[in-house]
């Protein structure tokens, strides 16, 4: 017997999760902080659902759950589309882009073009700036500003790297290489190739979307480098994910501290192991040293084909990251979300995990249990799945029923506390501090709000 917890019933259109009003959105882009205001930009198709004519679309925010759309801020135009990258504040106006005091907002993405009968197509990065806060964005006219001739050379993302006498850092892929090239510049105009990372751990798919920022370890005053890779395919769940290096960064090279020859990717550091985790970047210029981030909540193996209308895509939560030591010395990203008030159905469970214990939580619609999301807690294995092969339609792509599963924490004891996140068609789970955690899409008749606590089984 199951004894059923019950929440609010709402439609598959998420309300805290960030989707485009009508249309197809996917990365993150842009992400930025200025004035009070949260800058979310994201790839966009402003005319269909599906992925074509990439610009970036625009939201801004002042509290990370409650989103206002605004117009496009950078469309394709004249066989250009406007690939993904990042917003900076010139705060020290070394473009020389600023009016009356009032620093430029500049944006750094790329400049993607098709082939076009006997012209080959291009990918190199760009300039866009504003001088109103984010509204209105002018390209540069001197663009590209960093062109390496290649067709596969994308996803810019900068950063000021010490103090007026610092520098400009781009970290950007190069995806069929699997590696990140470092570039410095004193103006974001004139690039210097200085380092590459890579190709290391998860090298199955195109290497895209790269982070790099600093953290403090909690409880410590250390400080390293975190170096975020999207990769697509070869996640540890299948199709695209996410994965991280920590290490140490001097402005010029990135080191990684822990690498390993292993091609098992339960070996490697994941910032998500579910299927709809992609893209992830954080914001810059936010205030207290906080780090910031939103991923794209899809996967590109069925990503043009999921059952939603006229809208398709969303965003994860925003979360807050740290880093942790544990007690074998390594050194983990923790995640927690920023949640809004009442407008998700949210679960906290302290789950049993002890040796021979297995706890199953299932979720459901509030009057049917036909159709359900599953997690397994297993304490002889140490593990935790979500198994979403009975979440609704399942049908509308080969790739989309999946389980999918993770390793405890190591330090775990015979409890584990679960923070689960259901908002229409998207599901979170937080594992323990947020060092394990998962982002599913699910597509049920109705919204799953009520959780069903399995029997323990001591076997």
């Amino acid at each position: 017997m199951t004894t059923p917890s019950t929440a609010t019933e709402r439609s598959l259109r998420p309300t805290a999760h960030f989707t485009a009003e009508s249309t197809w959105l996917n990365d993150p882009n842009g992400l930025v902080f200025h004035d009070g205001v949260y800058h979310l930009f994201f790839q966009n198709n402003p005319t269909g659902s599906t992925w074509g004519n990439i610009s970036w679309g625009h939201a801004v925010s002042s509290d990370l759950v409650s989103w206002e759309h605004r117009p496009v801020a950078i469309p394709a135009e004249d066989g250009e589309m406007a690939f993904s990258g990042s917003v900076v504040i010139d705060h020290r106006d070394t473009t020389g882009f600023a009016i009356d005091d009032h620093p430029a907002l500049v944006a750094v993405y790329t400049a993607a073009r098709h082939p076009e009968g006997d012209t080959p197509g291009s990918q190199a990065q760009a300039l866009a700036y504003s001088t109103d806060g984010g509204e209105v964005w002018t390209r540069y006219a001197g663009n590209p500003v960093l062109d390496i001739g290649s067709t596969e050379f994308r996803d810019p993302k900068v950063f000021w790297f010490g103090d007026d006498g610092g520098h400009w850092v781009m970290v950007v892929a190069d995806p069929l290489e699997h590696r990140i090239g470092f570039y410095t510049s004193p103006n974001l105009i004139d690039w210097t190739l200085v380092s590459h990372f890579g190709p290391a751990h998860a090298t199955g798919g195109v290497w895209e979307c790269p982070d790099l920022f600093p953290l403090r370890i909690r409880g410590t005053d250390e400080v390293r480098w975190v170096l975020v890779v999207s990769l697509n395919p070869g996640a540890i769940a299948g199709g695209s994910g996410t994965q991280y290096f920590v290490g140490d960064f001097d402005g010029h090279v990135f080191t990684a501290e822990r690498l390993t020859a292993s091609s098992d990717p339960a070996e490697y550091d994941w910032l998500d192991f579910g299927r709809d985790y992609y893209a992830a970047v954080s914001f810059s210029d936010v205030p207290d040293g906080r780090r910031l981030m939103i991923g794209w909540a899809s996967n590109w193996d069925y990503a043009n084909d999921t059952p939603t209308g006229p809208w398709r895509s969303a965003m994860s939560l925003a979360r807050e990251i740290e880093l942790v030591r544990t007690e074998d010395g390594r050194v983990h990203v923790a995640q927690a979300p920023i949640l809004p008030g009442d407008d998700v159905t949210r679960f906290d469970v302290a789950v049993p995990c002890a040796d021979g214990v297995h706890t199953t939580l299932t979720l459901t619609p509030e009057t049917s249990t036909d159709e359900r999301f599953v997690i397994t807690v297993d304490g002889s294995e140490r593990r935790i799945s979500c198994d979403r092969t009975d979440a609704g339609n399942t049908t509308f792509h080969p790739a989309y029923p999946s389980v999918d599963w993770a390793a405890l924490p190591a330090d775990t004891g015979d409890s584990v506390q679960l923070t689960i996140i259901v908002d229409a068609h998207l599901v979170e789970v937080f594992v323990g501090d947020g060092r394990v955690t998962f982002t599913e899409q699910v597509f049920p008749a109705a919204p799953f709000t009520r959780l069903h606590h399995g029997e323990i089984d001591e076997r």
